[in-house]
């Protein structure tokens, strides 16, 4: 929560694990939607993205738009390398990025 203090456009790029296709790109809107929790519960972190977004919404720290694309992952084990599916989402989602920051609002 503190990194996206100060901005008015947050994107945010994360694994996920809903039980789709393995590059499955999720993207959600996450200034108006809540954030399915078990999408984001692969987090090597104590506290998940979709819990840190839900707990700024409910202290009112959501900056205006935040935007959450979510990548399909396979295998979460600690020392696995991309799948092939995975590489060619992530040059995708990086693409959509670019073209999103690049296009007037």
């Amino acid at each position: 929560m503190e990194a996206w203090q100060n901005f008015n456009r947050v994107i945010i790029v994360d694994a996920v694990s809903s039980g789709a296709s393995p590059g499955t790109l999720h993207c959600l809107d996450a200034s108006t939607d809540s954030i399915p929790s078990g999408f984001f519960s692969c987090s090597s972190h104590n506290f998940s993205v979709a819990e840190a977004i839900e707990l700024a919404r409910t202290l009112n720290q959501l900056p205006e738009s935040l935007k959450l694309y979510g990548i399909e992952g396979k295998n979460f084990q600690h020392g696995e390398t991309l799948t092939p599916e995975l590489k060619g989402m992530i040059e995708s989602v990086s693409n959509m990025i670019f073209q999103s920051v690049s296009s007037p609002h």
